[in-house]
């Protein structure tokens, strides 16, 4: 097999899957699993391979049917979207172990639907991350957007209405970045991204261009769930049926602030960005920093793990969106770092709550009560990730964070600092709140009462778990190596780590 076309297999795999659970899934289910599984091993294996490639020969791109651009779509295969493309496909995989037991609990009858969807929109995904053509980015936003709709409607209770809110402003935010779009074709006449760079800075337009950013710039903003942006995403996420939120809360949100910085720094200059507007680069940061702290306040007052996990993934979008604004080397290696670093925090947490509402059929805090005694395995697994997402080391999130607040104090802003801060220890507090029930306190009347909560969930929800756990220290042990050999090449010119 051709290496430098493999990306393009580990794109087809996805896809054409779908079409064969579609048609198979409907003669019979036990299809399903060694179709889903077997195109996301080989997804993620490729995708292995394509980020070694890179490393070893160097960043290409690769044109759609030898259509050259500006005509044509061209792929752009450097360390960052190599490095993307291995987290989604791994992500994917897990997540899609997990999933299978859990949609079939939920869904009896449906998985040939769910699992079509699913497998369009981590195609999706992996397409974003690729893409070097600003249209057909949207193409694929919406493609990634569709199918989370219908994915998350398909969920019980208010999920149907929740879809609806998350339709509302998932349009209004493609919206915006069709705009940004619009506007950049009519002042360059192309779509390619590479060239739409070249040609910007020749142009004396700049309030054309400016209104072009500020539109991309909202859009991203609005699909990422950006503080206070962010009103469509814990119902939604909180609301979707238990297999698409372990895929869908790690992996949409960092593809999407992928995006941004793939438009910030591939479509528009570093110089453009942070120096062409005096004062705007600032107040995205103090935005974030505010945005920061709301998210992490709105946490605490929850009583559903899940919908808890969801604020805090709001707060670290805040994160990762400030360290790419701290405007230096060190925040935005800090904020690709975390990109990698929160989306297996976000995978773990979210495969353990649904481990747990597999066997307790709730996420309720009253619950949990005493659930190590029946669950050690899955608290413990739950318990890494927590320990990653408040920031403890040696695990991965301690290692982003320290980045982050190290870039936040070279661009002076103790306010930028103040937040991260403030907001792990409100982590802490979280997350033992979940640890002192669980560990410390005896099992409710309630929970006595239900032997389905009997024991560890099966071994195909368990074994991603622990995985993923795992995960979580091998990539803070090894962050110094994915820092200086990948991310240091994927930095824009002139930004060291």
């Amino acid at each position: 097999m051709n290496t430098p076309n493999l990306h393009l297999y580990v794109l087809a795999a996805p896809l054409l899957t779908a079409f064969a659970v579609n048609l198979l899934g409907r003669v019979s289910r036990t299809w399903i699993g060694p179709l889903v599984l077997g195109a996301l091993t080989f997804s993620a294996g490729g995708a292995l391979m394509t980020l070694l490639h890179v490393l070893r020969e160097g960043a290409f791109r690769y044109t759609i049917g030898n259509w050259q651009p500006p005509l044509g779509i061209e792929l752009v295969v450097d360390p960052l979207s190599a490095l993307m493309l291995l987290l989604v496909s791994a992500v994917a995989l897990l997540a899609t172990s997990s999933a299978l037991k859990s949609v079939a609990h939920e869904l009896p009858g449906r998985e040939h639907l769910f699992f079509t969807l699913y497998m369009i929109l981590i195609a999706g995904l992996l397409g974003l991350v690729l893409t070097g053509d600003a249209f057909n980015l949207y193409v694929l936003l919406e493609i990634t957007a569709i199918t989370t709709y219908g994915l998350i409607a398909m969920g019980s209770g208010r999920a149907a209405l929740s879809s609806f809110h998350y339709i509302i402003m998932g349009s209004i935010g493609a919206c915006f970045y069709l705009l940004g779009v619009g506007y950049l074709y009519i002042l360059t006449g192309t779509l390619n991204m590479a060239d739409i760079a070249q040609i910007l800075p020749g142009l004396d337009a700049p309030a054309a261009i400016a209104t072009a950013f500020a539109f991309l710039m909202v859009g991203l903003w609005v699909k990422m769930g950006l503080f206070p942006l962010h009103v469509w995403l814990p119902n939604a996420y909180s609301q979707a049926p238990t297999g698409a939120g372990a895929m869908i809360a790690p992996l949409m949100t960092k593809v999407t602030i992928y995006l941004m910085i793939r438009v910030m720094f591939s479509i528009f200059s570093p110089d453009y960005t942070f120096l062409a507007h005096a004062g705007i680069q600032a107040g995205i940061v103090w935005a974030a920093s505010l945005a920061i702290m709301c998210a992490s306040g709105l946490a605490l007052a929850q009583r559903n793990l899940r919908r808890m996990l969801t604020y805090i993934l709001v707060a670290e979008v805040a994160y990762m969106v400030g360290g790419v604004w701290l405007a230096n080397g060190t925040g935005i290696t800090g904020a690709i770092l975390h990109i990698v670093s929160d989306a297996m925090m976000t995978l773990c947490l979210f495969l353990a709550a649904a481990a747990i509402i597999y066997r307790t059929g709730s996420l309720e805090f009253d619950r949990l009560n005493g659930l190590y005694r029946r669950m050690p395995v899955t608290m413990a697994a739950f318990t890494v990730g927590a320990f990653s997402m408040i920031g403890v080391p040696p695990t991965c999130g301690f290692f982003s964070k320290w980045y982050l607040i190290l870039g936040a104090v070279r661009a002076g802003h103790p306010e930028f600092v103040t937040a991260l801060l403030i907001s792990s220890l409100i982590n802490a507090v979280l997350f033992f709140r979940i640890i002192e029930l669980a560990y410390f306190q005896p099992a409710s009347d309630l929970s006595r009462s239900e032997p389905q909560q009997a024991g560890e969930a099966p071994l195909l929800m368990l074994s991603p778990l622990l995985l993923s756990a795992v995960a979580l220290v091998a990539i803070g042990l090894g962050s110094g190596p994915l820092i200086e050999n990948i991310i240091r090449l994927a930095m824009p010119p002139g930004f060291a780590p």
